[in-house]
């Protein structure tokens, strides 16, 4: 059998390495339905966060993974907090009967949520209906930002029993070599 020159080899090498290196970037340059090309900042992107009350005898961390789907008509949003412990995903499109931006977020805990998403000063506001025991929860209200300095900003307070009850905040950063975790 022939083995290759060295050249060719290190060549095909390389070409792999480029072909990897673009396709973890094609979310960032493919093309996608002008109702969600705002999202495109956040898409192709791993999360870390770091949940505000997390401490380090207690930490609560959440990973995250936002890319485009379905040749660009949807983005799918893949999330586990402390390795699996709970998790979810969403599907995020552009509903032309509702002429708004919805979404559907099914959880490992068992319940699901709907909801819609608009852009207000340079923010994802949305707010979503929870289907199923959520202790008690029947709607989230969130907002979600990317900083000047390359985070993401997500609060949310939750509906439950008619009244504002409790919430959470979380400050990602790009953390390309975190990986989801599932149980």
């Amino acid at each position: 059998m022939k083995t290759r020159p060295a050249f060719l080899r290190l060549h095909g090498f390389l070409g792999i390495i480029c072909l990897v290196c673009l396709l973890g970037r094609a979310d960032e340059t493919m093309p996608m339905d002008s109702t969600l090309e705002v999202f495109r900042p956040f898409l192709g992107k791993t999360w870390r966060g770091e949940f505000k009350e997390s401490t380090p005898e207690k930490p609560v961390v959440d990973i995250s993974r936002w890319e485009r789907v379905l040749n660009g008509k949807a983005i799918r949003i893949l999330h586990t907090v402390n390795d699996g412990a709970y998790g979810g995903e969403s599907i995020v499109r552009w509903d032309p009967a509702q002429k708004s931006v919805v979404y559907n977020y099914f959880t490992t805990a068992g319940f699901s949520t709907t909801g819609t998403m608009k852009f207000v000063e340079g923010r994802i506001v949305a707010t979503e209906k929870v289907s199923g025991e959520a202790s008690g929860i029947t709607e989230v209200q969130s907002t979600t930002e990317l900083r000047k300095d390359g985070t993401m900003l997500t609060k949310a307070e939750y509906l439950k029993d008619g009244k504002i009850s409790g919430g959470r905040e979380v400050i990602y950063k790009p953390a390309p070599d975190s990986e989801l975790k599932w149980k």
